[in-house]
């Protein structure tokens, strides 16, 4: 008999417990008969009942047959229904147990030293254990060389951005596969995804957090994420020292905390002519602003290499001329030198 305590049957503790039983015996049966718990069974069926793929994954490694019991006929697995008063009121009963690594090493001593050892009316008084070691201990096939790999499978949709989650972690997903549902392999170690049934990535476990192949991005964003602070050095030294000087100034403290301004610096040599954004940051540079958006405004407004115009006092108002036909009527003057004392009126006004 084999028993392994568990707080939750999931996944993983139902195939721990498959493992830790096989290894008990030191053996392997021809077939299993499990109930049609999820964990087991995804569909029941008295035909083709449908295992789950952790489960079925296991009966591989071992070469065991799973064959689920019928549903509602509880005499497909009698034998297992039936010692579970003599485990309860003989291993439960009247025991305290501080944790769940005492209660199951308990659970591995019980069998072997009080199950095992008692006599049983059902082998005319034979102790279980020495039944087994004479009749049973030979019948089962020998375990695998290799260990056993636990894995759970869970599904994940590939987002825009190219990640997908599992549990608490963002995986990186090839671009092509955007908007898909891929089936996901979760070891102790690593984390696969699988779409149409062919392996599409293969990341290292975390625990949380981001995990991202740059790779995965489309190729129009693999030059985006690539550029890096002494990327951003290098395009500034070939545009020109004033542009090296304004980049050296954006990532002279927190390099990180500047370098989107850096890029979007060097973004503007492929909006515009390289010399254009030289004589632009120099301009900011003597404004005493060298920062993106003012390197964008002065590009934007023209200004980097004309000087500003002069004022002309007016505000900017438009002059208001008079062409040569406006004075067409006009009657000239005659100069003062040609006007007599008695001409001049008594108000001061000109006689005709």
């Amino acid at each position: 008999m084999f028993i392994r305590p568990v707080l939750k049957l999931d996944q993983r503790a139902w195939t721990e417990c498959h493992v830790a039983a096989f290894a008990f015996f030191g053996g392997v049966p021809a077939r299993l008969v499990p109930g049609n718990l999820k964990t087991g069974v995804d569909k029941p069926g008295l035909y083709d009942p449908k295992i789950n793929r952790s489960y079925a994954e296991l009966a591989a490694h071992y070469g065991v047959l799973v064959d689920p019991a019928r549903s509602k006929k509880p005499r497909d697995k009698a034998r297992i229904e039936r010692p579970m008063p003599y485990i309860r009121d003989s291993f439960w009963r009247g025991r305290e147990f501080s944790s769940l690594g005492q209660m199951q090493a308990e659970a591995a001593r019980w069998p072997a030293e009080v199950a095992g050892q008692r006599s049983c009316r059902p082998l005319e008084g034979a102790a279980p254990a020495a039944v087994f070691a004479a009749v049973e201990k030979d019948k089962p096939r020998p375990l695998p060389g290799e260990p056993f790999v636990l894995a759970t499978w869970a599904k994940a949709k590939t987002g825009p951005g190219i990640h997908a989650r599992v549990g608490k972690v963002l995986y990186s997903l090839p671009w092509r596969h955007i908007g898909k549902t891929a089936d996901v392999r979760v070891t102790a170690t690593m984390v696969q995804f699988f779409t149409g049934g062919q392996l599409v990535k293969t990341h290292p476990r975390k625990d949380w957090g981001k995990q991202t192949d740059y790779g995965d991005y489309p190729p129009e964003k693999i030059a985006f994420h690539m550029r890096t602070p002494a990327w951003c050095r290098r395009q500034a030294a070939g545009i020109g020292p004033a542009c090296e000087q304004v980049i050296a100034g954006l990532l002279a403290g927190n390099a990180l905390y500047q370098l989107r301004s850096a890029q979007g610096v060097i973004g503007l040599a492929g909006r515009c002519d390289p010399s254009r954004l030289e004589a632009a940051c120099a301009k900011a540079i003597t404004a005493g602003d060298p920062s993106y958006r003012t390197i964008k405004g002065i590009l934007a407004a023209g200004t980097g290499r004309d000087p500003a115009p002069a004022t002309a006092g007016d505000g900017g108002a438009a002059a208001f001329l008079h062409g040569p036909a406006s004075f067409a009527n006009v009657v000239p003057m005659r100069p003062a030198s040609a006007i007599t004392s008695d001409q001049l009126a008594p108000s001061g006004q000109v006689r005709s």
